[in-house]
């Protein structure tokens, strides 16, 4: 990933709702989430819902699938991974003990992701 792609991405990311969105189809892993449970589950409506999936699509961080008459949302892993290792490339000068637990994958880890 080049810097121009992180940026894009990461502004896609950069408010709320989106990183909510993020976060919740990260959560529901490779199968996704119909775009009206996201809309339920991030508490906003259709419409709402509608421009921060595009926004995260165009920043290449989501994916959409027609799954009969559902649009189907699922978090791009590959870019995902992509933007920590952008940012982590350089970690600590090359001592990669200090970087370490920031490497170390928590995944899979259960966590709550808040209302």
């Amino acid at each position: 990933m080049d810097e121009r792609q992180a940026l894009i991405a990461f502004g896609a990311m950069s408010q709320e709702t989106r990183l909510k969105i993020v976060r919740l189809l990260v959560k529901a892993g490779p199968d996704g989430m119909a775009a009206g449970s996201i809309a339920d589950a991030a508490a906003v409506s259709a419409s709402n819902v509608s421009f921060h999936l595009k926004e995260l699509e165009r920043g290449g961080l989501v994916a959409a699938r027609r799954d009969a008459r559902s649009i189907v949302y699922s978090a791009q892993y590959d870019a995902l991974s992509g933007l920590i290792r952008f940012l982590m490339e350089d970690c600590c000068a090359g001592n990669p003990a200090i970087c370490q637990p920031a490497l170390t994958p928590s995944c899979c880890e259960p966590a709550e992701i808040a209302p």
